[in-house]
């Protein structure tokens, strides 16, 4: 079981997700690094969690 994700995170990461998708892949430093590009986030752990969550996603499809 892992953590409860907010409703930020999710939405953050399902409006990347559609609009950039064939950017994203299983590997979890990858999609940091492309969050990194896409968002500007200040804070890094928000955009860890937006990442890892990103990750998930894709590795349940």
């Amino acid at each position: 079981m892992g953590r409860i994700k907010t409703s930020f995170v999710k939405s953050i990461a399902k409006y990347l997700f559609e609009k950039h998708s064939d950017k994203f892949t299983t590997d979890f430093s990858k999609n940091k690094e492309i969050v990194k590009q896409l968002v500007d986030m200040k804070s890094k752990k928000l955009r860890n969690i937006v990442a890892g969550y990103l990750t998930k996603l894709l590795l349940d499809i």
